[in-house]
């Protein structure tokens, strides 16, 4: 099978690899259909957060059709032709915090896309186990229909960890949220957000294409280069906003989410843009701010995103920018590393 591999930093290119294993009694072999290109795949494209190595074929956030399954998955009502997702996410069950529905927290966990020795999603076919697969189809959808809005699987995963973020942050009805950074995560924060029952999002970026983009789901779009986002933020709410998701994870990025929360609120960081940070400590303690992480998310939410997708939202549709083939993913990858202002998601296309 057709795989793309990451042969050195800087540097992809598509190989012919092994094709997938035979699935085993409650495995699932699933035929890849659309990947999205991640955050965190471009940062192991180009060597910065030391979680993927040369060699590798990365790929995480993916939607296929399940080509081949064993008996016991059988039994679990998948069978052969489904539009699925995985969760990336194979945790080992048997721990404190897989008991406590941590999945996210295993010590043993194994991701797809980020272990190396896992062929992962940028591959024609990938073996996984069964109870990672989520049929993707509504109740009821017929075969065309599933076709049409099969793109948005690989939507599901950074979906679900926007979602997560924002249930860290503690989001309920009737708030005002401030997501600062407007790619990917952000843009699919700002739905998590509305989701869960905002009543104002805002979302700052530098990028004008990012921030038309977040507009057009439903966010006020700030633009940092105007003037401090806290003034911004306060200009717009008359106050400061109730939470904030920082998607960008960087110094200037949590600052201004800090600044621009209410006394007593809540600021969830789930980007990733720095492995650390300068925090402006004081408003944490004096103003008795909460600072919480937020990585991936635990087997429920991300089954419960599945659900959310299926119900076939035409604004999932704005998220996507771009689609390339496997043969043009090495260009797209480079043309992100070089900041190409690409708004949504990039997928690959690898049919």
């Amino acid at each position: 099978m057709r795989a793309l591999v990451l042969e050195d930093f800087g540097r992809l290119a598509v190989h012919e690899v092994a094709a997938a294993a035979e699935p085993g009694p409650d495995e699932v072999r699933v035929r890849i259909s659309y990947t999205g290109i991640c955050g965190s795949d471009l940062h192991g494209y180009t060597g910065e957060n030391g979680r993927r190595v040369p060699g590798q074929v990365m790929g995480h956030e993916t939607v296929g059709r399940i080509e081949s399954l064993g008996e016991l998955a059988a039994g679990r009502g998948l069978q052969a032709g489904q539009v699925v997702t995985f969760n990336p996410l194979l945790s080992c069950g048997r721990c404190a915090a897989c008991e406590q529905a941590l999945e996210q927290h295993c010590p043993n966990k194994r991701v797809v896309g980020v272990t190396p020795e896992l062929v992962a999603a940028f591959a024609e076919q990938v073996t996984v186990p069964a109870g990672n697969v989520i049929p993707l189809a509504a109740p009821g959808q017929d075969d065309a229909a599933a076709s049409r809005t099969e793109p948005h699987g690989a939507l599901v995963e950074p979906l679900a960890v926007s979602l997560h973020a924002a249930r860290r942050a503690g989001i309920v009805p009737g708030q005002t949220v401030l997501v600062t950074g407007g790619g990917p995560i952000g843009q699919s924060a700002v739905l998590a957000a509305l989701r869960l029952g905002a009543s104002r999002v805002l979302a700052t970026d530098l990028s004008a294409p990012r921030r038309d983009l977040c507009a057009a789901l439903g966010a006020e779009a700030l633009d940092p280069a105007a003037g401090p986002v806290p003034e911004q933020v306060r200009q717009a709410l008359d106050g400061p906003a109730d939470v904030a998701i920082d998607a960008v994870g960087v110094t200037a990025s949590i600052a201004d989410a800090l600044h621009a929360t209410r006394l007593g609120g809540t600021v969830s960081l789930v980007g990733m843009g720095s492995p650390d940070l300068q925090l402006p400590a004081y408003q944490v303690s004096t103003a008795e701010r909460t600072l919480v992480g937020s990585f991936a998310y635990d087997a429920a939410t991300f089954r419960e995103t599945v659900g959310w997708v299926a119900e076939g939202d035409p604004l999932l549709d704005t998220l996507i920018s771009q689609t390339v083939p496997l043969t043009g993913a090495a260009e797209a990858f480079a043309a992100l590393a070089r900041s190409a202002d690409i708004p949504g998601k990039v997928l690959v296309d690898l049919r």
